[in-house]
């Protein structure tokens, strides 16, 4: 008899050492973590919501359903219970190592101890997570593998997961090699799937995220490269990659592509380290490594953003990029995730002490189409970095009809206008202060019709334009000719000056003509030509996602906006200079219809250069990041109805 206990203890004994050996060997390759199905994840059956009248600002709270430890905090939100918090959690430092510690006791307890006496229940906590994984699976973290995959993802233990990435990252961060960082990205990637995403929020802790991201930098940072192999983890929700390089390596680029579900196709990314940032690195070879996160943008939480009433939503992959501490750029390159969305993107990079977006470190170099490149700074306070969507983005149908409506009737206004001076040409141009004033009426309509077309062309043709020369052809002359039309308006102004301060001096109509010509034409030609030849050498002639000049990283756009304003200042200063010195009594009645000229030529002046001062000043209200859609809407109605008024201008002048 008791040789048969002796038997069955030690079947039993090679089963559970079988067991838990080959328990720690499981690891799931690249073809099982595309079987994921829909919605495996599951949170466990909960009360959601308390007992009791729900009244405004109180809380409450409820326990976790069966085999989970924790609760579930309520908040009264609009007289209905709403889940605020949970710490639900089916996991403990116990639970991962529950299968190693039985075995073991079996092991040391079978030989002297009946079978009906041994004791399978968990045995007490161990000082740390360190001391578990270097007792069962001191190789690689294997061990822990199975019993974290087969746990739901409550908040609870989405939280507990992350302090063992923490502890494991902070106490096991010695010789890491390739099998433990694969370990490790197995179990972050648990905690990442889309699933997953909303329990995030109910964490108690936010900034459970950013520790979540810092944890997995500062281990991938101790990971030690011995070869040029690229592929070092390859989880659906975790890729990265690593390489050995020097001062001789050729610019390198890490590729990505990775799918945000399991229905959509992949979303691409890459990351490129310059040339000239290699030149940095010592001859002896040091090594990069980064990491591509597609769902961890939906996850990290600005705990401290000053305006929570703006949300800042991440648009593309976020990668963690470790590099030597030399190497200070790098260039990044994100496919828009949501590409429904016109509003433009912001390259970002992740503060990890800020524990936030910092804007102030990465650069938009250019924005096709659904891609965006950005030139980030690398630091240690920030490794990692992605796209922002802008807070406000303006795409309203009501723009593009007032645009599209106004235009067509400001382009048959000014054809209009042209017609009529031509009909009435011989006829008003009887002084050299009258023909110079209709010149300049012909040249005004010249330029805002050419420059209406430019836009029309440019809204049809920008989005294949971009690509190529072409957007910095449309830009050039879209703004060459709102110059001219600011310049002939200010050499407008100059006649009245010259009608009122030299009244018995008469220049040359020759000479006239070639200062009009040199003002309307020469001064606005040396302001774009200046302007191009300034910022596309450093791309920032035109903004990423229209044709037309750069605001966030050159500021062209002030090489339109300054000469606009101090046109229409310099102008309604004249106009109150003509309104003080036509208060005189005339001097001499053979100059009576010169005055009576100049009265005409100050009136459309001061109609005018009220209005188009007025438009570009809402113009500019738009520039300002949270401006309201009202500011816009404005904009579109001066300016694309303001050119009308030259028609009546025209009837007004004959």
């Amino acid at each position: 008899m008791k040789s048969q206990e002796m038997l069955i203890c030690c079947l039993m004994l090679f089963l559970a050492t079988e067991c838990s050996h080959n328990r720690s060997k499981i690891h799931v390759n690249g073809g099982d973590k595309h079987q994921h199905p829909e919605g495996k994840l599951k949170t466990g059956k909960i009360q959601e919501k308390c007992l009791g009248p729900c009244l405004s600002t109180s809380n409450c709270s409820q326990p976790c359903a069966q085999h989970f430890r924790g609760e579930i905090g309520f908040t009264c939100h609009q007289n209905k219970w709403q889940k605020s918090t949970e710490t639900c959690t089916s996991l403990s430092v116990e639970t991962l190592f529950k299968d190693f510690n039985s075995a073991l006791r079996l092991s040391v307890a079978a030989a002297s101890i009946p079978l009906h006496v041994l004791d399978f229940r968990a045995p007490e906590p161990m000082n740390s997570v360190a001391q578990g994984i270097r007792r069962n699976c001191p190789i690689d973290f294997a061990c822990i593998i199975d019993v974290v995959k087969s746990s739901e993802t409550t908040s609870g233990n989405i939280a507990f997961i992350v302090e063992l990435l923490r502890n494991i990252s902070t106490d096991l961060s010695d010789n890491i090699n390739r099998e433990k960082m694969k370990s490790y990205s197995e179990v972050a990637n648990h905690i990442l799937d889309r699933a997953a995403i909303s329990n995030w929020a109910f964490i108690p802790d936010k900034n459970t995220s950013s520790d979540f991201l810092q944890s997995m930098n500062l281990f991938a940072r101790q990971l030690h490269v011995h070869d040029n192999s690229e592929d070092i983890v390859d989880e659906l929700f975790i890729q990265a990659k690593a390489f050995r390089i020097n001062n001789n390596t050729s610019e390198k680029k890490f590729n990505f592509s990775t799918s945000i579900n399991n229905t959509t196709e992949g979303i691409i990314g890459m990351i490129e380290i310059p040339r000239q940032e290699l030149w940095k690195l010592p001859p002896n070879a040091s090594q990069a490594i980064t990491i591509a996160f597609p769902t961890l943008g939906a996850i990290l939480k600005e705990v401290h953003l000053q305006n929570a009433s703006l949300p800042r939503p991440v648009n593309g992959l976020v990668f963690s990029v470790i590099l030597p501490e030399r190497l200070q750029q790098v260039l990044l390159t994100f496919e828009k995730i949501n590409k429904s969305q016109n509003a433009k993107a912001q390259c970002v990079g992740w503060h990890s002490r800020k524990r936030s977006w910092d804007k102030n470190v990465c650069e938009t170099t250019s924005e096709i189409m659904n891609k965006v490149k950005c030139q980030c700074n690398y630091t240690n306070m920030v490794m990692s970095f992605s796209i922002l969507m802008s807070p406000t983005s303006i795409n309203n149908k009501v723009l593009d009809y007032i645009t599209c409506i106004g235009l067509s009737i400001s382009i048959f206004s000014l054809i209009l206008c042209l017609i009529i001076e031509a009909t009435v040409w011989t006829r008003v141009v009887v002084t050299e202060i009258s023909y110079m004033r209709h010149v300049c009426i012909v040249n005004i309509a010249v330029s805002l019709l050419i420059a209406n077309v430019w836009f029309i062309i440019n809204s049809k043709f920008h989005k294949k334009a971009r690509d190529s020369n072409w957007c910095v052809v449309l830009t050039f002359f879209s703004h060459l000719f709102y110059l001219s039309l600011f310049f002939w308006m200010f050499f407008k102004a100059l006649l009245i000056i010259y009608g009122i301060l030299f009244v018995f001096h008469r220049m040359l109509k020759s000479r006239m003509m070639a200062i009009g010509f040199a003002i309307g034409y020469g001064c606005p030609l040396v302001i774009a030509g200046t302007t191009v030849a300034i910022t596309v050498p450093e791309k920032g002639y035109m903004r990423p996602n229209a044709c037309w000049l750069n605001w966030d990283n050159t500021k062209a756009l002030l090489a339109f906006a300054i000469p606009a304003l101090v046109i229409v200042a310099v102008n309604l200063v004249v106009v109150l200079v003509v309104a003080i010195n036509t208060q005189r009594p005339s001097i001499g009645s053979s100059k009576s219809q010169d005055l009576a000229i100049i009265m005409r030529i100050s009136k459309n002046v001061a109609i005018l250069t009220p209005l188009l001062g007025l438009t570009w000043g809402f113009g500019i209200a738009t520039l300002i990041e949270g401006t309201s859609p009202v500011f816009h809407i404005i904009f579109a109605l001066l300016n694309a109805f303001q050119v009308c008024s030259k028609r009546k201008t025209c009837f007004y002048e004959l």
